[in-house]
């Protein structure tokens, strides 16, 4: 990690910012396909699931960069700058948890997923839409 020095805040805070807006975004489509789980394939389930871990570590990161800033006393509008930071990233990292966990929500209805069920099982799961067929 290069930590970066507090000349590089604007330059973190749009970081955190635009990862934050993206990832809300990247939800809310997720989240369109959760009747239709169907519609996306393991090779995209992997991809969200790749990035968002990724982006995970990334948070961590932006917290210890915001601590050591902090350390450095930082002037009142740099403290206030850091505050906000901080709360765009703790709900960063709150956001991308969900995206992570509808991601594997979804991974149990890819189209791969539904070509291995039996006649049996897509006939249950039709009949019982809510009702989990034991297939993981």
């Amino acid at each position: 990690v290069n930590w970066q020095p507090i000349s590089q805040m604007p330059l973190i805070s749009s970081m955190i910012d635009t990862s934050l807006n993206d990832t809300r975004e990247h939800l809310n489509t997720l989240s369109k396909a959760k009747d239709r789980p169907h519609v996306l394939d393991d090779a995209t389930i992997d991809r969200v699931e790749q990035v968002h871990t990724e982006q995970m570590e990334f948070v961590d990161i932006y917290t210890q960069q915001i601590g050591r800033w902090r350390t450095g006393e930082p002037s009142t509008a740099q403290s206030r700058e850091l505050d906000r930071m901080d709360e765009q990233n703790q709900q960063l990292r709150g956001v991308t948890a969900d995206v992570l966990a509808l991601a594997s929500e979804l991974r149990k209805g890819t189209i791969e997923r539904v070509l291995g069920m039996s006649d049996l099982e897509l006939g249950i799961r039709a009949v019982l839409p809510n009702r989990s067929s034991g297939r993981r």
